[in-house]
């Protein structure tokens, strides 16, 4: 698809008029769309698209943290959503810097978000304001570190 295409794909075309400042960039690759939302939008643009009448994005299927160490920003948060009643799939990309990540909980607009948050803040260290029980879900309560960092160590903190 080349980028006019891409400015076309209905998704997009609804973000950019709501609001411009909503899309940072939009990547095509193999039939996939992904949509690059500034961090501090992240919140108003996940309403927007599960509460659209035309859009109707109800699922979050995954929430995918990348640790791009030692690039910066060093976090991208992958958000994968599905609209079923139209059929649709988008997939919104948030990039995070390395010291302090922290993006708003979506668990507002999906309460699936969760689980989903949970997980990345335990294996990656990725903070949630306004989660309602940001605790570790896979690793034991007094474990230090997040191990799926590119940083951490592989025999584990000493």
């Amino acid at each position: 698809m080349d980028s006019q295409e891409i400015g076309k794909h209905p998704v997009v075309q609804k973000l950019k008029s709501w609001d411009g400042q909503s899309v940072a960039d939009v990547i095509e690759f193999r039939g996939e769309t992904t949509v690059i939302v500034p961090a501090a939008q992240i919140l108003r643009v996940c309403q927007f698209l599960a509460t659209e009448s035309s859009l109707r994005f109800t699922f979050l299927s995954d929430l995918t943290p990348v640790d791009r160490f030692p690039l910066e920003p060093r976090f991208e948060l992958n958000y994968h959503l599905l609209s079923i009643e139209n059929k649709q799939r988008v997939r919104l990309r948030v990039k995070l810097p390395g010291k302090d990540p922290a993006i708003p909980s979506v668990t507002p607009v999906w309460p699936t978000a969760n689980w989903h948050e949970r997980e990345a803040f335990d294996l990656f260290g990725i903070r949630f304001p306004g989660h309602p029980d940001l605790t570790r879900i896979l690793m034991p309560d007094e474990w230090e570190g997040y191990p799926l960092r590119k940083d951490y160590p592989t025999e584990g903190i000493r």
